[in-house]
């Protein structure tokens, strides 16, 4: 049987952690590595992690410089030939595990294999359903986004891009998923096996502005690598039009309507295309400017009830 690594970092998450292990350790599937390093919490995380320390290949609470660099330690620590991390406020779904070993056995060229995946709220109610559709490398250089807690790795290909960059803290997977596509095949598989919290004190809300920012940066370090570099000319407009395209989305979620137009207006300008592929942002930041950003909640509110 193929040994899978899982590996959680956790940081003052303890609202969240004890679902996120048990979603790890009650997989069918017998084979998992499941290691969990804490940057020292204070919430009551730790406690957590040792009611189950007897079901872990290893754990630490201790002082790091992030998450990049506790999923790091966690991937040093890793002896599975598949590997995945999950987030202290997401969580597997039944059977994701096994589907994600079955794709690798069947599809032996494979360095990623990804799958759908549920949005969730502090709750757990779901909000949305995220579907994903077959990607590539050029993809990815176009910041099509996959959801990381429904990604799996191959060890040996993620070994051989040094980890997560720790100067990233929040396009950091997608640029492990751009260094990993270049040695090998992505897989997607037509299933969901994960959800993704999404709550006040998440990234994605709390510093969304933050992410457009390294989009750019992950542009300028493709630019640096002899082996991408030629890849990124070919899709070169439709890569940058993108970044300014995600830069738009989340200064939107940011509470800046002002600036996420601004951004949208120049990826239309520069590949018309790939801004006109979501209209919504251009819409949603109209309302916002005409002060109708309750009638965006209203639809907003409304698709979430779609799942209750």
């Amino acid at each position: 049987m193929t040994l899978v690594s899982i590996i959680t970092p956790s940081y003052n998450q303890a609202s969240y952690l004890e679902q996120t292990m048990r979603s790890v350790l009650g997989q069918e599937y017998a084979d998992i590595e499941y290691i969990v390093i804490d940057g020292a919490s204070t919430d009551g995380s730790v406690d957590i992690i040792k009611k189950y320390a007897d079901r872990l290949a290893y754990w630490v609470s201790e002082k790091d410089r992030g998450q990049a660099e506790a999923i790091n330690k966690g991937f040093a620590r890793a002896h599975g030939e598949i590997v995945a991390w999950l987030n202290s406020d997401d969580y597997y779904l039944p059977g994701a595990v096994a589907a994600a070993v079955k794709a690798f056995d069947e599809h032996p060229e494979a360095v990623l294999v990804y799958a759908d995946m549920l949005a969730v709220d502090e709750h757990g109610q779901t909000t949305n359903e995220l579907k994903y559709p077959q990607l590539a490398l050029e993809d990815l250089l176009c910041f099509q986004i996959i959801g990381q807690p429904a990604v799996f790795l191959r060890r040996s290909a993620l070994e051989k891009t040094g980890g997560l960059d720790s100067t990233f803290h929040f396009l950091l997977d997608h640029l492990l998923w751009i260094r990993i596509a270049q040695r090998g095949k992505l897989v997607h598989v037509n299933q969901t096996w994960a959800a993704a919290r999404y709550h006040a004190e998440a990234k994605n809300r709390a510093k969304a502005a933050e992410f457009g920012r390294e989009a750019f940066r992950i542009l300028e370090t493709v630019e640096r690598d002899t082996h991408l570099a030629p890849v990124l000319a070919k899709v070169n407009r439709r890569a940058r039009a993108s970044a300014h395209r995600v830069d738009a989305r989340y200064l939107l979620d940011g509470g800046q309507p002002a600036a996420a137009l601004s951004a949208w207006m120049r990826a239309l300008f520069i590949h018309p295309p790939t801004a006109l592929k979501r209209m919504n942002i251009f819409v949603s930041t109209l309302l916002n400017l005409l002060g109708l950003g309750a009638l965006r909640e209203a639809i907003l509110q409304w698709r979430e009830k779609r799942y209750r």
